[in-house]
């Protein structure tokens, strides 16, 4: 169901969302509500659009000659080291939490399941943006296959690189986690994901930022609530610099 401008303000005129304003402040919990500008915008945005509507997909010549890495160039942990030595040859991705089945899929077990291509623009916090061609497989197809449990509502990317000694992470809904355009590249440009560009494997969420699009993923854990992630704000940049956990664009 897609609901219109007018069907969204006269149920909230309605529901006295509109008129009464002082009454409804009187009450924390819905000040906390009413008064987030990272919810309204979510709201809003679901409310007023198809949720499954898709980010515009280009033409393989309008694809930029240089896309620059965002965030970190390298881990340069140890154990990522040893990882691109071998050619990501004993890496495994695993997927756990709130699941029937949980899994590790080595890179090749990934390669072979069926592939969304894509050619969308990265825009970048900083200012930037880039199109570019992705390879990778759509994360409802991982999530379907380990049986998410009814209590799940969030999925957490462990990366491999830390900032400042902290692991980095990110996390989305199952709104955006199931979005057909969602993908967990393995691939760029028709070539395999270079180590600046997220080697083994990124997150692709082509309606959101670029801060959400994380690299290195290592593993997707299905959670209940994102406040034992981290410090509790959903991502890495959340926590640390207040960037909205919602970077609907």
């Amino acid at each position: 169901m897609i609901v219109t401008r007018r069907k969204l303000i006269g149920g909230l005129a309605a529901g006295g969302l509109l008129g009464g304003c002082d009454r409804l402040g009187e009450s924390p919990p819905f000040r906390k509500i009413l008064f987030s500008a990272e919810q309204a915008h979510r709201f809003l945005q679901r409310a007023l659009t198809d949720r499954m509507a898709l980010a515009r997909e280009y033409r393989s010549d309008q694809m930029s000659p240089v896309f620059r890495t965002n965030g970190t160039n390298n881990p340069g942990t140890p154990d990522y080291q040893a990882h691109v030595d071998t050619g990501f040859t004993n890496w495994r991705l695993q997927v756990d939490g709130l699941v029937a089945r949980p899994l590790a899929l080595p890179l090749a077990e990934l390669r072979s399941m069926p592939t969304r291509v894509q050619i969308t623009r990265h825009d970048c916090v900083e200012g930037w943006s880039a199109i570019g061609k992705w390879h990778g497989v759509p994360l409802k197809l991982l999530l379907d296959l380990a049986g998410l449990r009814p209590s799940a509502r969030y999925i957490v990317f462990h990366c491999a690189d830390r900032i400042g000694g902290a692991p980095y992470y990110e996390s989305l809904d199952l709104v955006d986690a199931f979005h057909p355009q969602t993908i967990l590249a393995w691939g760029m440009n028709d070539r395999l994901l270079s180590v600046g560009h997220g080697a083994p494997v990124r997150l692709r969420v082509e309606r959101q930022l670029g801060y959400k699009h994380a690299k290195y993923v290592m593993r997707l854990e299905a959670v209940d609530d994102l406040r034992r992630a981290g410090r509790g704000k959903g991502g890495f940049w959340e926590d640390v610099a207040d960037y909205e956990w919602y970077a609907g664009i």
